[in-house]
């Protein structure tokens, strides 16, 4: 796991007091990481509406990477009820340092910066890290640290979980399609694992924790756009990977004068 700046903390007074909690509707589309990866970011919105999905939730990183920050954020304010801000939109606002980005990551937050319309900036000022009004929890990194705790370890997963409120709960950050839960999980599974194309996993019982893996920026090997179908009557989620055109969004990336290889990674996934 990479070092990480204190944890970054941004709660309101009320945030640990209990309250009731938002029934959430039967279907949800989760996504997450989006990146400014409009290519992307339209074919998951397609496939949302194809399977019928009325309500789509986004675990934040709208901006950052991609070359389109402003049509990102315009559709995510228009088309998603819900939506958080994650590391690299709270380097954009300003409100996080760019210090222990990449090189090429703090260079595409200073061009977003200088190439966003205000409205983009105002809209991920708007956001909060994490979001647990709802039977479900949300957060962009973990429950523990929504801003930049990278889960990618079983036992790592496993003593978010024993923080995470909710008994069911969704992360992003990563960009990794994966599942962890503090039982076995499926046969032959150890608690956690990652999450292939239409992977189904049963979340009836037990506590979990989940990641949709990335919509504009996968780093599991696979370079599809990724996202999550929760169905709360059965309580099931299903992983499912879109193909877009990543020629256009590359193109796009290198017209910007983006570092190349945030062209190039598209294609690999990684």
């Amino acid at each position: 796991m990479i070092g990480q700046p204190p944890p970054y903390d941004k709660r309101p007074p009320w945030a640990g007091l209990k309250r009731k909690r938002l029934r959430i509707p039967v279907k949800v589309a989760i996504l997450t990481d989006i990146h400014s990866n409009l290519p992307a970011f339209e074919a998951v919105l397609s496939a949302i509406d194809e399977a019928g999905i009325e309500r789509r939730w986004c675990l934040g990183d709208v901006v950052g990477y991609g070359a389109q920050p402003d049509q990102c954020a315009k559709l995510v304010s228009e088309r998603c009820e819900l939506s958080l801000v994650g590391n690299h939109d709270l380097a954009v606002t300003g409100e996080i340092s760019t210090e222990v980005f990449s090189a090429s990551a703090a260079a595409a937050v200073e061009w977003t910066r200088a190439n966003s319309d205000d409205s983009t900036i105002e809209f991920l000022k708007a956001q909060k890290p994490e979001n647990t009004d709802h039977d479900v929890g949300l957060y962009h990194a973990s429950p523990r640290d929504p801003v930049w705790e990278y889960v990618l370890a079983v036992d790592q997963a496993r003593e978010c979980i024993e923080e995470q409120a909710s008994r069911v709960s969704f992360i992003g950050h990563s960009h990794v399609a994966l599942w962890f839960s503090d039982s076995d999980g499926p046969p032959g599974a150890d608690g956690g694992g990652q999450a292939e194309d239409a992977r189904e996993m049963d979340l009836s019982e037990h506590r979990w924790l989940l990641n949709p893996g990335s919509v504009g920026q996968p780093r599991d090997g696979d370079s599809r756009a990724a996202w999550l179908e929760l169905d709360t009557d059965e309580w099931k989620a299903t992983y499912h990977r879109v193909d877009y055109d990543i020629d256009k969004a590359a193109e796009a990336i290198r017209e910007a004068g983006l570092p190349e290889l945030l062209a190039d990674r598209l294609y690999v996934g990684q």
